[in-house]
């Protein structure tokens, strides 16, 4: 069976038609050149060069077996390329899953911008889901990356995931604009203590349900969830209303609603993670070029390390 040296040669006689020629091209002598082309006529069993001392021309089997060595080569030269491409992480696929609250942090779109300038031949699948399914899905296999709010709570997720810190975002009181402590620069969760709140379910979101409680808590009260809503959003919504105030990450303030006052929080541990997880065991070199586009975006921002998870 010819090989890939044989097509090459015999493109470049065809070309010159000129074995001397073609040998100068090739940086070889001519005796091997006109080795390997009989060889390759021997094998096909069909004569492709018309050759005397003065001429050679391609037969008609030879001029239809040109094209068809062109092509070889072409797709053999493109299959090296998606190959290299994705042993190098620069195609294939990703699936990717974030929290709601993180669609409004800029870690998100700048991670997905810069990957996507660095990898576009990478499918990209994204899906929102809440922090501690995403940790269920890793482990299943079913996502590859995700935007989680939390370090995992359960061991067997803790042993199987690897988490890298991009932010630990301070947490606002969102209150209607019209409550008293609106206007006030800063806010103790001791200040607001007994005032009515509005939380999203903890079956849902027991992130952020989780650290309103612990807060609070902190300065010695429960939190009286008056209503609860799905998204982020809907709690600005019973916010502006004055059904209750809500704890929200820094980033809501992009969200401006009418009616609703945001006001920073003084505690020190008043804050909210925000992490790339993803599995230990996972070898996928797009896993990897993502998380080095993550790695390279947290130290062009200035974010802390990365942290285990």
């Amino acid at each position: 069976m010819f090989d890939f040296r044989q097509l090459r040669y015999f493109i470049a006689v065809a070309e010159e038609l000129s074995f001397t020629r073609a040998a100068q091209r090739l940086h070889i002598s001519q005796p091997p050149l006109s080795q390997q082309i009989q060889s390759l006529e021997q094998d096909l069993g069909v004569r492709l060069l018309e050759r005397n001392k003065r001429n050679v021309a391609l037969t008609e089997p030879g001029q239809l077996f040109l094209e068809q060595a062109r092509q070889i080569l072409l797709q053999a030269d493109e299959a090296r390329h998606l190959v290299s491409e994705a042993a190098a992480g620069f195609s294939g696929q990703l699936r990717l899953a974030y929290t709601v609250s993180v669609s409004f942090h800029p870690a998100l779109p700048q991670a997905l911008l810069r990957f996507g300038r660095n990898a576009p031949n990478v499918r990209m699948q994204l899906s929102e889901m809440y922090t501690e399914p995403q940790f269920s899905a890793l482990r299943a296999g079913q996502i590859d990356v995700g935007f989680v709010r939390n370090e995992p709570a359960h061991e067997a997720d803790a042993r199987a995931l690897r988490l890298e810190v991009i932010d630990r975002e301070p947490l606002l009181l969102a209150l209607p604009s019209g409550h008293p402590l609106a206007t006030r620069r800063r806010l103790r969760m001791s200040d607001v203590a007994g005032q009515p709140f509005v939380a999203q379910p903890r079956e849902l979101a027991a992130t952020l349900y989780d650290r309103l409680v612990q807060l609070a808590a902190k300065s010695d009260f429960h939190p009286q969830i008056r209503q609860h809503a799905q998204q982020l959003t809907g709690l600005l919504a019973l916010v502006s209303a004055g059904i209750g105030l809500a704890l929200v990450p820094t980033t809501m303030r992009a969200v401006r609603l009418a009616g609703v006052s945001y006001v920073p929080l003084q505690e020190p541990d008043a804050h909210l993670l925000l992490a790339v997880a993803s599995r230990i065991d996972d070898p996928s070199p797009v896993l990897a070029q993502f998380l080095s586009t993550v790695a390279d975006l947290k130290a062009a921002r200035g974010v802390p390390v990365i942290a285990p998870g």
